[in-house]
Protein backbone atom coordinates (compact mmCIF):
# COMPACT_ATOMS: atom_id res chain seq x y z
CA UNK A 1 0.00 0.00 0.00
CA UNK A 2 1.22 3.54 -0.78
CA UNK A 3 1.98 5.68 2.28
CA UNK A 4 -0.53 8.34 3.28
CA UNK A 5 1.45 11.59 3.31
CA UNK A 6 -0.75 13.04 6.06
CA UNK A 7 -0.02 10.05 8.26
CA UNK A 8 3.70 10.33 7.53
CA UNK A 9 3.68 13.89 8.93
CA UNK A 10 1.16 13.05 11.64
CA UNK A 11 -1.36 15.71 10.65
CA UNK A 12 -5.03 15.66 9.71
CA UNK A 13 -6.23 16.09 6.14
CA UNK A 14 -7.58 19.52 7.11
CA UNK A 15 -4.26 20.73 8.53
CA UNK A 16 -3.19 24.26 7.62
CA UNK A 17 0.03 24.97 5.73
CA UNK A 18 1.56 26.26 8.99
CA UNK A 19 0.65 23.05 10.80
CA UNK A 20 2.19 20.96 8.00
CA UNK A 21 5.40 23.00 8.12
CA UNK A 22 5.61 22.78 11.92
CA UNK A 23 5.08 19.01 11.83
CA UNK A 24 7.78 18.60 9.20
CA UNK A 25 10.27 20.73 11.15
CA UNK A 26 9.74 18.69 14.29
CA UNK A 27 10.00 15.28 12.61
CA UNK A 28 12.83 16.21 10.24
CA UNK A 29 14.92 17.42 13.18
CA UNK A 30 14.24 14.12 14.97
CA UNK A 31 14.95 11.75 12.06
CA UNK A 32 17.72 13.54 10.14
CA UNK A 33 20.53 10.97 9.57
CA UNK A 34 23.13 13.41 10.91
CA UNK A 35 21.28 13.44 14.22
CA UNK A 36 19.56 10.06 14.43
CA UNK A 37 21.82 7.05 13.98
CA UNK A 38 18.97 4.53 13.98
CA UNK A 39 19.20 2.29 10.84
CA UNK A 40 15.71 3.32 9.74
CA UNK A 41 16.22 7.06 10.23
CA UNK A 42 17.41 7.75 6.69
CA UNK A 43 14.42 5.98 5.14
CA UNK A 44 12.07 7.79 7.51
CA UNK A 45 13.70 11.13 6.64
CA UNK A 46 13.21 10.47 2.92
CA UNK A 47 9.54 9.68 3.54
CA UNK A 48 9.16 12.95 5.45
CA UNK A 49 10.77 14.93 2.63
CA UNK A 50 8.53 13.31 0.04
CA UNK A 51 5.39 13.96 2.10
CA UNK A 52 6.36 17.57 2.79
CA UNK A 53 7.27 18.29 -0.83
CA UNK A 54 3.74 17.27 -1.83
CA UNK A 55 1.69 18.77 1.01
CA UNK A 56 3.58 22.07 1.27
CA UNK A 57 2.55 23.05 -2.27
CA UNK A 58 -1.21 23.73 -2.31
CA UNK A 59 -1.56 22.84 -6.00
CA UNK A 60 0.24 19.52 -5.60
CA UNK A 61 -1.66 18.91 -2.37
CA UNK A 62 -4.95 19.53 -4.18
CA UNK A 63 -4.02 16.93 -6.82
CA UNK A 64 -3.01 14.47 -4.08
CA UNK A 65 -6.27 15.03 -2.17
CA UNK A 66 -8.30 14.52 -5.35
CA UNK A 67 -6.46 11.62 -7.00
CA UNK A 68 -4.52 9.88 -4.21
CA UNK A 69 -1.36 8.01 -5.18
CA UNK A 70 -2.07 8.61 -8.90
CA UNK A 71 -1.60 12.38 -8.49
CA UNK A 72 1.81 12.31 -10.20
CA UNK A 73 0.13 11.24 -13.45
CA UNK A 74 -2.29 14.19 -13.37
CA UNK A 75 -1.26 17.35 -15.27
CA UNK A 76 -0.62 20.41 -13.12
CA UNK A 77 -3.32 22.37 -14.95
CA UNK A 78 -6.03 19.76 -14.32
CA UNK A 79 -8.23 22.35 -12.57
CA UNK A 80 -8.09 24.64 -15.60
CA UNK A 81 -8.85 21.72 -17.89
CA UNK A 82 -12.06 20.93 -16.03
CA UNK A 83 -12.92 24.62 -15.55
CA UNK A 84 -12.55 24.70 -11.77
CA UNK A 85 -10.21 26.10 -9.17
CA UNK A 86 -8.75 28.92 -11.29
CA UNK A 87 -8.37 31.33 -8.39
CA UNK A 88 -5.48 29.82 -6.43
CA UNK A 89 -2.24 27.93 -6.60
CA UNK A 90 1.51 28.35 -6.27
CA UNK A 91 4.06 29.36 -8.85
CA UNK A 92 7.83 28.79 -8.73
CA UNK A 93 10.17 31.76 -9.04
CA UNK A 94 13.96 31.31 -9.31
CA UNK A 95 16.04 33.87 -7.44
CA UNK A 96 19.78 34.41 -7.23
CA UNK A 97 21.60 34.07 -3.93
CA UNK A 98 24.99 33.46 -2.40
CA UNK A 99 24.54 29.72 -2.78
CA UNK A 100 23.49 29.88 -6.42
CA UNK A 101 20.02 29.68 -8.00
CA UNK A 102 17.16 29.05 -5.61
CA UNK A 103 13.48 28.29 -6.02
CA UNK A 104 10.87 30.23 -4.07
CA UNK A 105 7.24 29.09 -4.12
CA UNK A 106 5.00 32.14 -3.97
CA UNK A 107 1.23 32.19 -3.56
CA UNK A 108 -1.00 34.00 -5.99
CA UNK A 109 -4.71 34.64 -6.26
CA UNK A 110 -7.15 35.37 -3.46
CA UNK A 111 -6.81 31.96 -1.84
CA UNK A 112 -3.04 32.12 -1.19
CA UNK A 113 -2.00 35.64 -0.21
CA UNK A 114 0.56 34.54 2.42
CA UNK A 115 4.33 34.67 2.01
CA UNK A 116 5.78 31.73 0.05
CA UNK A 117 7.90 28.96 1.56
CA UNK A 118 11.59 28.90 0.60
CA UNK A 119 12.77 25.28 0.79
CA UNK A 120 16.44 26.38 0.99
CA UNK A 121 15.67 28.65 3.95
CA UNK A 122 13.75 25.87 5.66
CA UNK A 123 16.55 23.29 5.29
CA UNK A 124 19.16 25.85 6.21
CA UNK A 125 17.36 26.78 9.43
CA UNK A 126 17.09 23.13 10.39
CA UNK A 127 20.58 21.86 9.57
CA UNK A 128 22.72 24.91 8.81
CA UNK A 129 23.46 26.88 5.68
CA UNK A 130 25.70 24.12 4.32
CA UNK A 131 22.70 21.88 3.74
CA UNK A 132 21.08 24.51 1.55
CA UNK A 133 24.29 25.27 -0.37
CA UNK A 134 24.85 21.57 -1.00
CA UNK A 135 21.84 21.43 -3.29
CA UNK A 136 18.40 19.88 -3.24
CA UNK A 137 18.17 16.06 -3.01
CA UNK A 138 16.84 14.28 -6.05
CA UNK A 139 13.21 13.22 -6.13
CA UNK A 140 12.22 9.63 -5.47
CA UNK A 141 10.72 7.89 -8.48
CA UNK A 142 8.45 4.89 -8.88
CA UNK A 143 7.95 2.30 -11.62
CA UNK A 144 6.01 -0.93 -11.98
CA UNK A 145 7.60 -4.36 -11.68
CA UNK A 146 5.40 -7.09 -13.24
CA UNK A 147 6.04 -10.60 -11.88
CA UNK A 148 4.48 -13.99 -12.48
CA UNK A 149 3.18 -15.90 -9.46
CA UNK A 150 6.15 -18.26 -9.71
CA UNK A 151 8.66 -15.38 -9.85
CA UNK A 152 7.06 -13.72 -6.84
CA UNK A 153 7.14 -17.03 -4.95
CA UNK A 154 10.77 -17.87 -5.65
CA UNK A 155 12.25 -14.38 -5.71
CA UNK A 156 15.77 -14.05 -7.06
CA UNK A 157 17.72 -11.70 -9.27
CA UNK A 158 16.00 -10.06 -12.21
CA UNK A 159 17.14 -7.60 -14.86
CA UNK A 160 14.62 -4.82 -15.47
CA UNK A 161 14.75 -2.33 -18.34
CA UNK A 162 13.12 1.06 -17.78
CA UNK A 163 13.19 4.38 -19.58
CA UNK A 164 16.07 6.42 -18.24
CA UNK A 165 17.05 10.07 -18.76
CA UNK A 166 16.16 11.46 -22.17
CA UNK A 167 14.00 8.42 -22.80
CA UNK A 168 16.97 6.10 -23.23
CA UNK A 169 16.48 2.54 -21.88
CA UNK A 170 18.36 1.71 -18.71
CA UNK A 171 18.92 -1.72 -17.16
CA UNK A 172 18.70 -2.44 -13.45
CA UNK A 173 19.65 -5.62 -11.58
CA UNK A 174 16.99 -6.19 -8.95
CA UNK A 175 17.04 -8.64 -6.04
CA UNK A 176 13.42 -9.75 -5.60
CA UNK A 177 12.75 -11.14 -2.09
CA UNK A 178 10.92 -14.50 -2.04
CA UNK A 179 7.21 -14.10 -1.37
CA UNK A 180 6.70 -10.51 -2.52
CA UNK A 181 3.06 -9.50 -2.76
CA UNK A 182 1.12 -7.16 -5.02
CA UNK A 183 1.74 -3.51 -4.17
CA UNK A 184 4.97 -4.18 -2.28
CA UNK A 185 7.80 -1.77 -3.12
CA UNK A 186 11.44 -2.70 -3.76
CA UNK A 187 13.88 0.14 -3.19
CA UNK A 188 16.86 0.82 -5.43
CA UNK A 189 18.88 3.37 -3.47
CA UNK A 190 20.25 6.31 -5.44
CA UNK A 191 18.59 5.31 -8.72
CA UNK A 192 15.91 8.02 -8.67
CA UNK A 193 16.04 11.63 -9.81
CA UNK A 194 19.35 13.43 -9.77
CA UNK A 195 19.99 15.96 -7.02
CA UNK A 196 21.22 19.48 -7.66
CA UNK A 197 24.73 20.50 -6.71
CA UNK A 198 26.31 17.99 -4.35
CA UNK A 199 22.99 16.60 -3.10
CA UNK A 200 22.33 12.89 -3.31
CA UNK A 201 20.11 11.34 -5.93
CA UNK A 202 16.66 10.10 -4.95
CA UNK A 203 15.64 6.46 -4.79
CA UNK A 204 13.80 4.36 -7.35
CA UNK A 205 10.93 2.29 -6.01
CA UNK A 206 9.64 -0.67 -8.00
CA UNK A 207 6.03 -1.46 -7.13
CA UNK A 208 5.21 -5.15 -7.60
CA UNK A 209 2.32 -6.12 -9.86
CA UNK A 210 1.41 -9.83 -9.93
CA UNK A 211 0.36 -10.85 -13.43
CA UNK A 212 -2.82 -12.89 -13.96
CA UNK A 213 -2.16 -16.64 -13.89
CA UNK A 214 -4.11 -19.35 -15.73
CA UNK A 215 -4.15 -21.59 -12.67
CA UNK A 216 -3.35 -19.68 -9.48
CA UNK A 217 -5.28 -16.85 -7.82
CA UNK A 218 -3.67 -14.83 -5.02
CA UNK A 219 -5.28 -13.21 -1.99
CA UNK A 220 -2.44 -11.66 -0.02
CA UNK A 221 -0.14 -14.59 0.71
CA UNK A 222 -2.86 -17.22 0.30
CA UNK A 223 -2.98 -19.02 -3.04
CA UNK A 224 -6.10 -20.60 -4.59
CA UNK A 225 -6.04 -23.28 -7.28
CA UNK A 226 -8.82 -25.27 -8.94
CA UNK A 227 -8.34 -29.02 -8.52
CA UNK A 228 -10.17 -31.23 -11.05
CA UNK A 229 -11.28 -34.63 -9.66
CA UNK A 230 -13.26 -37.51 -11.16
CA UNK A 231 -16.76 -38.40 -9.93
CA UNK A 232 -15.45 -41.57 -8.31
CA UNK A 233 -12.60 -39.72 -6.56
CA UNK A 234 -15.11 -37.24 -5.19
CA UNK A 235 -17.56 -39.97 -4.16
CA UNK A 236 -15.12 -42.53 -2.73
CA UNK A 237 -12.31 -40.27 -1.58
CA UNK A 238 -8.75 -40.22 -2.89
CA UNK A 239 -5.30 -38.77 -2.49
CA UNK A 240 -4.41 -36.62 -5.50
CA UNK A 241 -1.56 -34.29 -6.51
CA UNK A 242 -2.06 -30.52 -6.50
CA UNK A 243 0.34 -28.01 -8.12
CA UNK A 244 2.08 -25.44 -5.91
CA UNK A 245 3.23 -21.93 -6.85
CA UNK A 246 6.83 -23.01 -6.32
CA UNK A 247 6.61 -25.23 -9.40
CA UNK A 248 6.26 -28.55 -7.60
CA UNK A 249 3.33 -30.64 -6.40
CA UNK A 250 1.86 -31.56 -3.04
CA UNK A 251 -0.55 -34.33 -2.03
CA UNK A 252 -4.03 -33.58 -0.79
CA UNK A 253 -6.66 -35.97 0.55
CA UNK A 254 -10.09 -35.60 -0.99
CA UNK A 255 -12.66 -36.74 1.60
CA UNK A 256 -15.32 -39.20 0.44
CA UNK A 257 -18.56 -37.50 -0.55
CA UNK A 258 -16.95 -34.26 -1.74
CA UNK A 259 -18.68 -31.96 -4.22
CA UNK A 260 -17.49 -29.21 -6.53
CA UNK A 261 -16.58 -26.05 -4.64
CA UNK A 262 -15.26 -27.80 -1.56
CA UNK A 263 -12.09 -26.11 -0.40
CA UNK A 264 -9.15 -28.08 0.99
CA UNK A 265 -6.38 -26.25 2.85
CA UNK A 266 -2.69 -27.08 2.61
CA UNK A 267 -1.17 -25.12 5.47
CA UNK A 268 2.01 -23.19 4.68
CA UNK A 269 2.05 -24.08 0.96
CA UNK A 270 1.13 -20.56 -0.15
CA UNK A 271 3.44 -17.56 -0.63
CA UNK A 272 6.46 -17.52 1.72
CA UNK A 273 6.64 -14.83 4.37
CA UNK A 274 10.12 -13.86 5.61
CA UNK A 275 8.62 -12.04 8.61
CA UNK A 276 5.99 -14.51 9.77
CA UNK A 277 3.82 -17.46 8.86
CA UNK A 278 3.73 -18.52 5.23
CA UNK A 279 0.45 -18.30 3.36
CA UNK A 280 -1.80 -21.29 2.73
CA UNK A 281 -2.68 -23.08 -0.49
CA UNK A 282 -6.39 -23.73 -1.00
CA UNK A 283 -7.43 -26.42 -3.49
CA UNK A 284 -10.98 -25.85 -4.73
CA UNK A 285 -12.53 -29.08 -5.99
CA UNK A 286 -14.12 -29.26 -9.41
CA UNK A 287 -15.81 -32.56 -10.23
CA UNK A 288 -15.23 -33.42 -13.90
CA UNK A 289 -17.27 -35.92 -15.93
CA UNK A 290 -15.64 -37.84 -18.82
CA UNK A 291 -16.53 -36.01 -22.05
CA UNK A 292 -17.09 -39.32 -23.86
CA UNK A 293 -17.98 -42.68 -22.27
CA UNK A 294 -16.93 -46.07 -23.56
CA UNK A 295 -19.44 -48.89 -23.50
CA UNK A 296 -18.39 -50.23 -20.09
CA UNK A 297 -18.37 -46.79 -18.47
CA UNK A 298 -21.82 -46.08 -19.82
CA UNK A 299 -23.05 -49.41 -18.50
CA UNK A 300 -21.71 -48.68 -15.02
CA UNK A 301 -23.18 -45.17 -14.94
CA UNK A 302 -26.56 -46.54 -16.05
CA UNK A 303 -26.37 -49.15 -13.31
CA UNK A 304 -25.55 -46.44 -10.76
CA UNK A 305 -28.44 -44.30 -11.99
CA UNK A 306 -30.83 -47.21 -11.61
CA UNK A 307 -29.56 -48.12 -8.16
CA UNK A 308 -28.96 -44.79 -6.43
CA UNK A 309 -31.75 -42.83 -4.73
CA UNK A 310 -29.63 -39.68 -4.39
CA UNK A 311 -31.26 -36.53 -5.77
CA UNK A 312 -29.10 -33.37 -5.47
CA UNK A 313 -32.12 -31.19 -6.35
CA UNK A 314 -34.14 -32.36 -3.39
CA UNK A 315 -34.03 -29.71 -0.69
CA UNK A 316 -35.42 -31.74 2.22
Amino acid sequence: MAQDFYQVLGVSRTASQDEIQQAYRKLARKHHPDVNKDPGAEERFKDLNEAYSVLSDPRTRARYDRFGEDFRNVPEDWEERVGAGRGGGFRARRTAGAGGPRVRYTGFGDDFAAEGVDIDDLLGSLFGAGAARGGVPGADQEAELPLTVEEAYRGGRRTVTLAGPNGQPRRYDVDVPPGVTAGQRIRLAGEGGRGSGDAAAGDLYLRVRIQPHPRFRLDGRDVYVQLPVTPWEAALGATVPVPTPGGGTAKVTVPAGSSSGRRLRLRGEGMPNPRGADGNLYAELRVMVPPKLNDRERELFEELAATSSYDPRRTS
